[in-house]
């Protein structure tokens, strides 16, 4: 342990020298300080919380979690680990982050940190009732439960200082875009909406600044178009050039509002394009070790997500598959995100 310790020391001061941004003593303070992360979003970052509610939208059945620790499913839509728990597990922070709601949480999870995400949520509150599950709101009460859980727990001074180190990951609106842009009717400009789920966000990350939030990772959405999902609706045999310039632009406006976050609140921030890595995987995957981009391991892989994925059959080896099922990454695809586009949280938040 302490051998695999100090070698992941040593990465991270190489990383940080490399960006020319921090110096190895300053990020050492940082590495120590931060000790939890804390989560709120959608289904690329929820491990469970969705298996509380009356919801169609859960996971936590075969073949889901197949590749997880002891391979059995926890609710996290993938194979095995979500992008947060590699990360949390590269920053020695824990091996994987529990869900809020899960009955067998510790209080050693709850010191390093836990995910309020839900599967199907969003920054637009509609979004998540219509699927029932648990809007950003709900998410934020949750945070203050958890801080009043903590407090008693190991005081009011240690709370507030381990609010101010964590580091809060926010990662939604792709459900949003794909409502509006596919699912509704109604007459809606894209761009107005975009900005009422930019306007959404900025107020959510206040309310958590409220809470004693300090440093916030602010997760873009992916190239929506090239889920298989979409491009079996979209009858396209390549990604959905439209909304992919749709999720583009949204990212545009989140990077902007994230830049006056910070001089407002005076916090640390940090933006990981997921987009651009995904987009890549997707138009060369074996440029990142994979086979295949245009489909999920699960069932045809080309609309199973979910409960349709139940009891399916799998591809042999997910490792070289972009997607898990017809929505969501493989382990193996947030590897390659974490390894691809986490130098900012280093920059940016670690020193």
């Amino acid at each position: 342990m302490k051998a695999a310790s100090a070698m992941l020391l040593v990465l991270t001061f190489s990383i940080a020298l490399q960006l020319g941004q921090a110096s190895p003593s300053s990020l050492k303070v940082g590495m120590k300080e931060t000790r939890s992360i804390l989560i709120f979003g959608d289904s690329t970052v929820d491990p469970g919380n969705n298996n509380k509610l009356r919801t169609s939208a859960k996971a936590n059945f075969a073949p889901y979690g197949m590749n997880f620790y002891g391979g059995q499913p926890t609710g996290r839509f993938c194979d095995g680990r979500l992008a947060t728990d590699i990360l949390a597990d590269k920053l020695g922070i824990a091996k994987s982050i529990p869900a809020f709601l899960d009955k067998n949480l510790t209080l050693e999870d709850a010191r390093t940190g836990v995910s309020f995400a839900s599967a199907s949520s969003g920054y637009d509150e509609s979004t998540a009732t219509n699927s029932k599950v648990l809007p950003f709101s709900k998410q934020i009460e949750y945070l203050r439960h958890y801080k009043l859980h903590l407090q008693k727990m190991v005081g009011p001074s240690e709370t507030e200082k381990m609010l101010n180190t964590a580091i809060f990951i926010v990662s939604a609106g792709s459900n949003d875009l794909m409502k509006v842009a596919i699912k509704d009717s109604t007459n809606v400009s894209m761009p107005d909406y975009e900005s009422y789920l930019v306007t959404s966000m900025a107020k959510y990350i206040k309310d958590m600044h409220r809470l004693g939030g300090r440093r916030f990772v602010l997760v873009g959405v992916p190239p929506v178009g090239c889920l298989p999902i979409i491009r079996t609706f979209s009858g396209a045999d390549k990604c959905v050039d439209g909304l992919n310039e749709l999720a583009d632009s949204f990212n545009s406006k989140l990077v902007t509002q994230l830049g006056v976050l910070k001089k407002s609140l005076g916090v640390k921030t940090a933006y990981l394009d997921v987009f651009t890595v995904m987009s890549e995987a997707a138009k060369y995957p074996e440029k990142y070790g994979l086979i295949e981009s245009s489909k999920g391991c699960c069932g045809t892989g080309m609309l199973e997500v979910g409960e349709s994925c139940r009891g399916q059959s799998t591809c042999k080896n997910p490792s070289k598959y972009m997607f898990w099922d017809a929505v969501h990454p493989t382990e193996k695809m947030y590897q390659i995100i974490i390894n691809n586009v986490t130098s900012g949280i280093y920059r940016d938040i670690l020193y």
